[in-house]
């Protein structure tokens, strides 16, 4: 059932619309959160009333690509830069100045890129299980345990195949990833079938893997501006896809970085230990 404290609008940003769901005061800290491969707004469903409860105003955006959101067509249209300038768009339509941005797995490599590029816009930023994209590449050449973990992103630069197994069985390899990646009954069935209800969109499975295929084939920036945010990155240890070495890399970029580390949890960590996470997310964002 949709949650009352969840308000739902599109925002339009100069000829894209994002689906953008909101909670918390009006006149609280701004928090964008961005989501991951392969969710949408729901993948913080467990943040939401805790945040919001503790005065954070939260703007949640279904990323290009997801959800209710727009989906330009072409892989040039799913580069870092204008994953980014998304984000900047949105808290401009919004009247935000500054904002803290929190991001898991993809979402956070959109989150350390625009606090690389804007940091007069970023007062606070937080990266659940992802990497700055700065050290992505280095790291991989000198790590081979870590390219073997990637393999699958080198999967989804084939053209159409992956779309078709993604999508089969109303979308059983992305359920099965999911479960298999994740603590036992941390997304019931019931979750998977709203997963499913958005990848199965006209499009959508193209325009998720689209973000793959940009990063791996358009050229970006190779030395990105240090991150002047007190940055907090948290870390389930439990990664199937990712090892905790490109977090302490990442934190060479950052000012001011620190990792906390979660045990027991794997790379969907906000949703294998919510209340742990809530509480280092209030604690970080809402600082006596």
């Amino acid at each position: 059932m949709p949650d009352p404290a969840v308000s739902h609008r599109h925002v339009d940003l100069r000829g894209l619309r994002l689906h953008v769901a909101e909670a918390g005061p009006a006149d609280g800290p701004p928090t964008i959160l961005l989501h991951g491969f392969p969710e949408f707004w729901f993948g913080w469903r467990r943040q939401i009333a805790p945040l919001a409860d503790n005065g954070l105003r939260l703007l949640i955006p279904d990323q290009r690509g997801y959800g209710l959101s727009d989906r330009p067509k072409g892989i040039a249209a799913y580069h870092l830069d204008r994953l980014a300038q998304d984000v900047i768009a949105l808290a401009d339509a919004c009247g935000l100045a500054r904002f803290n941005l929190v991001g898991h797995d993809w979402g956070g490599l959109v989150a350390f890129w625009v606090a690389s590029f804007h940091p007069e816009r970023v007062e606070r930023l937080v990266a659940l299980n992802a990497c700055h994209p700065g050290v992505f590449g280095p790291y991989l050449r000198r790590h081979p345990g870590q390219a073997l973990r990637s393999a699958y992103a080198g999967f989804f630069q084939l053209p159409l195949l992956p779309e078709r197994l993604l999508s089969a069985r109303r979308g059983h390899l992305l359920r099965a990833l999911m479960r298999g990646s994740s603590r036992a009954g941390t997304f019931s069935e019931a979750d998977l079938d709203l997963y499913a209800r958005e990848w199965l969109r006209p499009g959508a499975v193209t325009a998720m893997l689209n973000w793959y295929r940009a990063l791996a084939r358009l050229p970006r920036d190779r030395h990105p501006p240090k991150i002047a945010a007190p940055t907090l990155i948290l870390w389930g240890e439990r990664d199937q896809a990712l090892q905790i070495g490109l977090a302490e890399a990442s934190l060479a970029l950052c000012e001011h970085g620190c990792l906390q580390r979660f045990p027991q949890a794997t790379h969907w960590v906000q949703h294998d230990a919510p209340e742990a996470v809530n509480a280092a997310l209030i604690a970080f964002l809402r600082p006596s």
